[in-house]
């Protein structure tokens, strides 16, 4: 939503974090712009009701292969606004692609069940069927880690289960949403089921306290979710607060895959990621040459200009944040943890750190990073190490790398977590699997199925067949009783 009359006041500009160019200046969208959204959002939560399976699953099929056809231009609005490197970005937009297709399908298959009213005594004659029917109007708010995906994430569900929805992008990333938006716009979607609407925390509260507002998908972190759920009032929330994601290493864990797997899964996007790894938890049998192989990849990873395609780690998202991990990094090192490696910055790029001999109570320990910095820890007992990794309060995912199923279901029974990745970091997700949180915070699941299922409500549809007897026949109440078939 842009205002005609829109000062410099009531403006935000987006730079690129990694060189700081100006990429555009858009204006924040006031109260009463945020109730218009809703206002048209009404109409297109109804539009978009009575939109067929095969027109909501034709809209996100052409929306894909535009996004296809457009994926190296979408690439480098990711990179340009997000900082991460031009082969992440591709992968991104390739998950996009893959959450649209499967969106689409599943906007078929969107159904409910039969239900055995007459297993239940008294409900001999009855017979019946639940479907699943969309909300109507929710509001999407998505953060600037991926831009583009995670906006996916919200519409494509939406949009394949009848509903319209109002995006309210990260303010330092939303160009991506506003080209996704563009690319649905010409594949079909009416303009009233799907709004983009651009502000600050005071637009995001005018949209998520809404009245007409039926649901609120948010991902972002803990004190924003706080916030959004004071605001919301009577609405479904779901929500994905981020972790403190831990991997352990066991004695018989393959070395080599393990140190390749946690690499990528601590410093990917610059660690900027909600599942990245954060803590690794190594057997001390194997300890030190899993710690002097992982620093030693570590320190070969290229850092600087997202666009090189042999960067491996891009800049975080502002030089602020980067300053703020490194003030973590001190911290720690202050309370006597070691830096193996890292602990440098050149404007919004920190260089990838490894920390050993975190203390406990350090606060880079106990709350998520989300920066390109790992901790690690030996241990010797496999229920310690369980007990290390449930420590953090929020959890989304954990890893483990062993070669026994015994040793691997003690951390599946054991890890509380939505996701234990077996021989594999944290950080996996198929875009069709259920994601959400566990432990404190967690609220609903995305992933397309799962998130079309949270946006959904079920209805009920129960027939008494009721039967009588009449002049020596079976009589049904719709029976046809005219002289000519009586």
């Amino acid at each position: 939503m842009c205002s005609a009359n829109a000062t410099k006041r009531d403006m935000r500009a987006i730079h690129n974090p990694f060189d700081n160019t100006l990429l555009a200046e858009l204006p924040i969208a006031s109260a009463s712009e945020a109730r218009s959204a809703v206002a048209d959002g009404l109409s297109g939560a109804a539009l978009s009701r009575e939109l067929s399976r095969t027109d909501r699953a034709a809209i996100l099929t052409a929306a894909a292969a535009s996004v296809e056809d457009q994926l190296e231009d979408f690439a480098e609005v990711i990179v340009s606004e997000s900082g991460k490197t031009i082969r992440q970005a591709r992968i991104e937009v390739s998950r996009c692609i893959n959450t649209l297709t499967l969106s689409a399908e599943e906007a078929k298959r969107l159904a409910g069940e039969i239900i055995p009213f007459d297993a239940c005594p008294g409900s001999e004659n009855r017979l019946g069927f639940y479907r699943r029917e969309p909300l109507g109007l929710i509001v999407g708010i998505t953060p600037y880690n991926d831009p583009l995906n995670l906006v996916a994430h919200k519409i494509a569900p939406a949009i394949a289960s009848g509903n319209a929805i109002i995006i309210k992008p990260s303010e330092f990333a939303p160009l991506s949403a506003l080209k996704l938006a563009d690319a649905l716009y010409k594949a079909g979607c009416p303009l009233s089921c799907l709004k983009v609407v651009f502000g600050n925390a005071d637009t995001g509260r005018s949209l998520v306290a809404a009245r007409d507002v039926r649901m609120v998908s948010f991902t972002g972190g803990v004190e924003t979710a706080k916030a959004i759920q004071q605001s919301a009032g009577l609405k479904r929330l779901s929500m994905d607060l981020g972790g403190n994601a831990p991997v352990i290493v066991a004695h018989d864990g393959n070395i080599d895959h393990a140190v390749a797997a946690t690499v990528s899964g601590a410093f990917w996007a610059a660690g900027q990621n909600c599942i990245g790894v954060q803590r690794i938890l190594v057997h001390g049998s194997i300890a030190d040459e899993f710690v002097d192989a992982f620093v030693e990849s570590t320190s070969r990873l290229v850092c600087g200009n997202p666009r090189d395609e042999s960067t491996d780690i891009g800049p975080m998202i502002t030089a602020t944040a980067a300053e703020l991990a490194l003030a973590g990094v001190r911290a720690a090192k202050d309370e006597g943890a070691t830096i193996l490696c890292g602990g440098k910055r050149d404007g919004a790029v920190l260089q990838p750190t490894v920390l050993e001999n975190v203390a406990e109570r350090s606060l880079i320990r106990c709350k998520e990073v989300f920066a390109p910095i790992v901790m690690i820890d030996q241990f010797d007992d496999y229920q310690a190490a369980i007990g290390a990794a449930n420590s953090p309060q929020t959890m989304l995912h954990a890893g483990i790398f062993t070669e026994s199923l015994e040793t691997a279901f003690l951390a599946i029974d054991g890890i509380e977590a939505a996701g234990i990745m077996v021989n594999d970091s944290s950080d996996y997700r198929l875009d069709a699997m259920p994601f959400g949180g566990f432990k404190y915070g967690s609220m609903g699941r995305e992933g397309v199925r799962f998130a079309m299922e949270e946006m959904t409500q079920t209805k009920v549809v129960c027939f008494n067949r009721y039967a009588q007897r009449h002049e020596g026949r079976l009589r049904a109440p719709f029976a046809n009783t005219s002289p000519q078939t009586a």
